[in-house]
């Protein structure tokens, strides 16, 4: 069975980084694309980075130039790397791969 599990949440200020980590187990990462998306309170679910099989990335200009997306196939492991955090990325933060996901990790910015 194929599980992701996202890790590296927590509260921080406005202005800090964090590394988010989304793991596989039953599969690795290895061929297939892996999306990072996120969900804010009260507001649809927003894309936020992806990592393509062919390692290419994509963002959208909410997040461009401050998120870094990496991934780790022989860990089993994709990163989200954040920089130059603000209210406005408070949310939970999931991984996709194929048709799964993880259970989301928060990460509540505070101003």
């Amino acid at each position: 069975q194929v599980q992701l599990l996202e890790s590296g949440g927590g509260l921080v200020q406005a202005g800090a980084s964090l590394r988010l980590s989304c793991s596989a187990s039953g599969r690795t990462f290895s061929g297939y694309p892996v999306t990072w998306y996120r969900r804010a309170p009260g507001k649809e679910r927003e894309f936020v980075a992806v990592s393509t099989k062919s390692d290419q990335t994509y963002y959208p200009n909410s997040v461009k130039g401050r998120f870094t997306i990496s991934r780790d196939d022989s860990q089993e492991t994709v990163y989200l790397e954040m920089t130059s955090l603000n209210p406005e990325d408070t949310a939970m933060y999931y991984c996709h791969m194929d048709h799964y996901w993880g259970p989301g990790t928060q990460v509540p910015v505070s101003s």
